[in-house]
């Protein structure tokens, strides 16, 4: 009998065993820019941005709305429950299997979060786009989520903020994704025609039918440092245009550059622009500035013009 090999292997393999149960395999995160690891209470503590090269993480509905709204304080509303499986898609798995895995995972009907609270003491309503939900895929449930928000924010008289990060329509749901694109856009409509702001963050990444209708339609169009944001890919785009692309041509970055986004904020930045722009847009005059010029552009006259003055500026000539 061998001693070592029977006796005390199989007791120290237990031991480590048992150590491995009692600590958590999520205590260190790889940077995927960079590669570093990062101890999780860092991470969370830096709002899941690398502190080594700054990369931002992709992060949840939950953690998101909870850095944004003062105090953290917020109550999500219940979105309508759109139909399931319309086309009884399969691929590999069940398109509802694929759901009901999803929402056990998440804890959530879907991938868009709609939340009504404070933002620096004005109400807002924030939509959030989560990645980690079957891509952030648009289907009928976020199509009609977002809608839901428009008309919140409409009925309740605030701005609509929108965070995005989705790969696009969702493929299982065919034509009935598609029609999202029609219907998030007839809901930013409403927004407008209440005369009510509407901001959109772009987050890695925003790509396909959500970057082909809401996302870009924002008043003001915010972007987080580094995100991928365009509609195809760009390895997609140079086979079919046959050109090589500028580097990081859709990052957020270079459309700043270019005019496609209106500014990049860092995430720990980003409450605090969120804030003054809503405060900006909501209250748009100074405190004490009671009346608006006339809106032709005329400046009222601060003394009363003679016979003469009156007739040229009626057009006559003066006696």
């Amino acid at each position: 009998m061998n001693w070592l090999k029977n006796v005390i292997r199989p007791k120290l393999r237990q031991l480590v065993g048992a150590e491995k149960k009692d600590v958590p395999d999520n205590l260190w995160h790889k940077c995927p820019a960079c590669s570093q690891m990062i101890f999780h209470r860092e991470l969370e503590k830096n709002s899941h941005v690398c502190q080594h090269c700054g990369h931002h993480m992709r992060i949840g509905a939950e953690w998101r709305l909870k850095s944004l709204f003062d105090e953290g304080d917020y109550k999500t509303i219940e979105l309508p429950e759109a139909l399931t499986d319309p086309l009884k898609f399969k691929d590999l798995k069940r398109y509802t299997d694929r759901l009901k895995e999803a929402r056990a995972k998440h804890d959530a009907a879907d991938a868009l979060t709609v939340a009504l609270g404070t933002l620096g003491g004005q109400r807002a309503v924030i939509a959030v786009l989560d990645f980690a939900f079957m891509g952030g895929s648009m289907g009928m449930a976020v199509g009609d989520g977002l809608l839901a928000g428009a008309r919140l924010a409409v009925s309740e008289g605030t701005p609509f903020v929108v965070f995005s990060s989705s790969g696009g329509a969702r493929m299982q749901e065919g034509i009935h994704s598609l029609m999202q694109l029609a219907r998030t856009t007839i809901a930013i409509e409403e927004v407008r025609d209440a005369g009510l702001p509407y901001i959109v963050v772009l987050t890695d990444p925003t790509t396909g039918g959500v970057s082909a209708s809401f996302a870009m339609l924002g008043d003001i169009a915010i972007a987080e440092p580094g995100a991928i944001i365009g509609f195809a890919g760009q390895r997609v785009i140079e086979q079919t245009i046959r050109e090589t692309l500028p580097e990081g041509f859709q990052r957020s970055e270079y459309l700043l550059e270019h005019g496609m986004v209106d500014m990049v904020v860092h995430r720990h930045e980003l409450r605090d622009t969120l804030v003054r722009i809503v405060g900006l847009l909501m209250d748009p005059l100074p405190a004490g500035d009671d009346e608006l010029p006339p809106a032709d552009g005329a400046m009222p006259a601060l003394i009363a013009p003679d016979a003469g003055e009156a007739a040229l500026i009626d057009g006559e000539h003066p006696p």
